[in-house]
């Protein structure tokens, strides 16, 4: 078994790998980690949850990862994906929320149904209420579901004119 003080020193270098579509966010501030393990001989696996199943930043998360192990002196690194259960906004840490809030990102808000059970398939955005995140406004208005990511929507602010993206719920 590798030394807790080895163990927790790779923990410390995965965690602050920063999100490439987000950088203002680690990968523990959205909550994509899922395990690190450090074996005896210094070998190191990380396993890792991607927002969307089809998420184009993955290979870049874990050529991240990979490239901040090694370059901290850990030779074997292995980056694995697990996709169930499957990433939700709702992992996103506090601290992660709060750092969305300070670059100007509408949060997420829960995304766990309220009420278990079978979750109603539409073909129209669900409806969100959302306060501009730089003026505080309720009046705001969809532009568009898709914006620069797969996770955000485009909205802008109908009290101060502000365009302003939002991290989806999922």
């Amino acid at each position: 078994m590798a030394t807790p003080t080895r163990s927790n020193a790779a923990r410390e270098l995965v965690a602050s790998v920063t999100d490439p579509e987000m950088p203002m966010l680690t990968l523990a501030d959205l909550g994509v980690l899922r395990d690190i393990q450090v074996d005896d001989r210094g070998g190191v696996t990380v396993t890792i949850t991607p927002t969307y199943s089809g998420c184009p930043a993955i290979a870049t998360m874990r050529d991240d990862i990979e490239h901040t192990l090694t370059r901290h002196g850990y030779d074997s690194v292995e980056v694995r994906t697990q996709l169930d259960p499957a990433w939700s906004t709702d992992w996103i840490t506090d601290e992660g929320l709060r750092k969305l809030a300070e670059s100007g990102y509408s949060t997420p808000g829960p995304a766990s149904p309220a009420v278990p059970g079978p979750v109603p398939l539409t073909l129209i955005p669900r409806p969100r209420s959302l306060t501009c995140p730089r003026c505080g406004s309720g009046a705001t208005q969809l532009v568009s579901e898709f914006g620069a990511t797969l996770c955000k929507a485009h909205y802008r602010c109908l009290s101060c004119s502000e365009p302003f993206d939002h991290v989806k719920e999922i």
